[in-house]
């Protein structure tokens, strides 16, 4: 039986790609929220019969809850550990999104919007601080990983009107 040898590069990219990958998804999921709910309120208006400053809830309570506590958050991450904030960041982020589609009236989906932004909050720092110290031995990866992270988020922003209007 002959043994599969896998080299130190293919594993160090393999590494690269997964860490980075990840990281970017929860990044592009957290941005892509923000921006999608704007082009889905014609359709969250009439479904729910939602008054203009329900609608504003709708889109502010995530926006809020993300900005108040992503500063938090780091520090939560330093106490913590970064990974397992990451964890429960994504976590939380997967089941209110499960309950922003389940959502029964304006309010369950304002607080399943807030839970979001809670989620999103601790996502966003934790996986800039997992990026920061996966390569901290290399600065060129470390500064091809940050800036991976980022065009994934930039152009997450941009595709979710498209997107949005697809999926509608």
């Amino acid at each position: 039986m002959e043994k599969l040898v896998v080299s130190r590069e293919a594993k160090t990219t393999a590494s690269f790609i997964f860490v980075v990958g990840t990281t970017s998804m929860a990044f592009v999921v957290s941005q892509l929220d923000v921006s999608i709910v704007n082009i889905a309120l014609p359709q969250i208006a009439s479904s729910f019969t939602a008054d203009i400053s329900q609608l504003q809830w709708i889109v502010d309570a995530y926006t809020i809850a993300f900005a108040v506590l992503m500063l938090s958050a780091g520090g939560m991450g330093d106490l913590l550990g970064a990974r397992r904030l990451f964890q429960f960041g994504l976590l939380l982020f997967g089941i209110a999104s499960v309950g922003c589609g389940l959502s029964w009236n304006p309010g369950s989906l304002i607080g399943f919007r807030v839970l979001q932004g809670v989620g999103a909050a601790a996502m966003i720092p934790s996986s800039l601080y997992i990026l920061n110290q996966s390569f901290a031995h290399d600065n060129a990866r470390r500064g091809r990983a940050v800036a991976a992270w980022t065009a994934a988020g930039g152009l997450s922003i941009a595709a979710g009107p498209i997107l949005g209007g697809l999926l509608l």
